[in-house]
């Protein structure tokens, strides 16, 4: 049989992925920690910045978390502290729209937010892995309220506008009924005793007996439509109460349908470590945390400073920019000590003095692109029509997926969804290119080959292609691996007086435990610099 050869000789990167999609991703994540292949995150406690540092001054650029981490801890370590941030608020990409924001981005177009009270969308960062253990102990410190963000929703959709005659599958279906096929394909091999090296006939045995529970199995290794598969994949008529309660299994899809399909490639997200439950989110918007950090250094930063210049020399540093407010305008502002977090898309274009490896460096790693859309609905369908409470629907179609709020649960009235998240390639090129309510038409127009209520239920909506946004040019440091291995230590090091940090300065790059265990380094370094010298 040709399945039971092509499961010969397995690549550990196949067996990974096989151990994840049949038995599930806590089998997976265990067995590559044994292949040491995944780590928590580098946070190893709050910061000891212990030593006198004499009255030294430090400049920050930038009010993004990294910025705030370095000023919230240098300041308490004793420097003198100031930050230029380039927006009228705190947060960077940790940014909240609302009903009444306004945003413009370049090109000039102007979006007003207009979601009722309560509703929100967050264009940039909006989930926290429960292995972020510096971001979460920041929130504790701050006081910032979290709750669970959804990822995995047995109950939505993954959707190929080219299988199944575009109609959306459910995940639980989809997911059991290929870890089920794939059970039974793996059972035959092992019945066959075509596994060889490392597995002995007592390890066969108890594979069997493992690929038995984790694909719903019967008592000859098939995977057939039953109540026991009904268990795990869903009914086609639910178990219920008084005459003809008798619940009625589903059919499984068949596994050609499946692979042809492709959908099963959309299951990867759910087990992708950064993906595993329990992922968090602020209560209230992601800006919270933000927000939080704002408390405590507000008072550090100087608000619409363009940064156009960075000058050192073996005294200080000094920073020339411009305020937004005053175009045209030249002030600058110096200290012994800079932390510079402006992302490297900007940084690249601003003069700064700095060896040729770190010059290079910061002009060597490009920004991925992303475009984000915000939909108001009149009414949660997608829970009072489709059951859907939280979770992310995956699809074919160019808006790649659909988010639905973690919070609100079944209290009925509108809702926002995240109505598109692109991610690099051609479709964030495409809606990049779109104006602001083209992306937000588009993204109701492929949506409702998903749910079909959209085009009734729909609002308003508001989009962000963050190769727009004129305060970061890209959505995130787009790091390949010879970059990092020719660039990363020189974009790192501390260069004279001055020395990096942001999440472009990190092997977590897009998510805010990046930014802040750079900045944590960073500061670390330099106070180790100022006390010693």
């Amino acid at each position: 049989m040709q399945h039971d050869g092509a499961l010969a000789g397995l690549s550990r990167r196949q067996l990974l992925s096989l151990i994840g999609l049949t038995a599930g991703t806590a089998a997976m994540y265990q067995a590559m920690s044994s292949l040491g292949l995944a780590q928590e995150s580098g946070y190893k406690g709050p910061v000891k910045l212990e030593g006198d540092p004499k009255g030294a001054s430090v400049l920050i650029l930038g009010a993004g978390l990294a910025g705030m981490t370095a000023a919230l801890e240098l300041r308490q370590a004793g420097y003198k502290v100031q930050i230029l941030e380039y927006n009228e608020r705190a947060g960077g990409r940790n940014w909240t729209l609302r009903g009444g924001d306004t945003y413009t981005e370049l090109g000039g177009a102007t979006q007003k937010c207009e979601f009722d009270e309560g509703l929100y969308i967050n264009p940039g960062p909006w989930r926290i892995p429960y292995h972020h253990n510096g971001l979460l102990a920041y929130c504790r410190r701050l006081g910032v309220t979290l709750e669970p963000f959804q990822q995995l929703n047995h109950n939505a959709f993954l959707h190929s506008s080219k299988a199944f005659g575009g109609k959306p599958q459910r995940v639980r279906e989809i997911k059991t009924d290929f870890r089920g096929h794939v059970s039974e394909l793996l059972a035959k091999v092992t019945q066959k005793g075509a596994l060889e090296g490392d597995v002995t006939r007592q390890d066969q045995e108890m594979l069997l007996e493992a690929l038995r529970s984790w694909g719903a199995l019967d008592k000859d290794y098939a995977y057939r439509e039953s109540l026991h598969t009904a268990e795990f994949r869903g009914f086609a008529k639910d178990p219920g109460g008084g005459l003809g309660a008798a619940p009625v299994p589903g059919k499984p899809i068949a596994l050609a349908d499946i692979l042809s399909s492709g959908l099963w490639d959309s299951l990867a997200n759910f087990a992708l470590y950064e993906f595993q439950t329990t992922m968090f989110q602020p209560v209230g918007g992601i800006d919270m945390i933000g927000k939080a950090f704002a408390r405590e250094v507000g008072d550090l930063i100087q608000y619409g400073a363009k940064v156009t210049r960075i000058a050192q020399d073996d005294k200080g540093v000094t920073v020339t920019y411009e305020e937004t407010r005053n175009p045209g305008s030249t002030k600058q502002a110096s200290a012994d000590w800079c932390v510079c977090t402006i992302p490297l898309s900007i940084l690249s274009q601003i003069e700064i003095n700095v060896s040729a490896p770190m010059q290079a460096a910061i002009e060597a790693v490009p920004y991925v692109s992303s475009v984000k859309v915000g939909l108001q609905f009149k009414r949660r369908f997608w829970e009072e029509d489709d059951l859907i409470f939280g979770g992310v629907s995956y699809t074919d179609l160019p808006i790649t997926q659909i988010s639905y709020p973690s919070t609100g649960f079944n209290k009925g009235g509108k809702g926002v969804l995240l109505g598109c998240y692109t991610w690099n390639g051609p479709n964030s090129y495409e809606f990049t290119s779109m104006a602001p309510e083209e992306r937000v038409k588009r993204a109701v127009e492929y949506g409702s080959q998903i749910h079909p209520q959209y085009k009734d239920e729909f609002e308003n909506g508001i989009a962000v292609a963050w190769h727009r946004s004129p305060f970061t040019l890209g959505c995130a440091g787009d790091w390949t691996d010879e970059a990092r291995k020719e660039h990363y230590d020189n974009l790192c090091q501390i260069d004279g007086r001055i020395v990096l940090a942001g999440e472009h300065a990190s092997y977590i790059p897009a998510w805010m435990e990046g930014a802040i265990l750079s900045s944590l380094d960073a500061i670390t370094r330099l106070h180790q610099r100022v006390v010693s010298g």
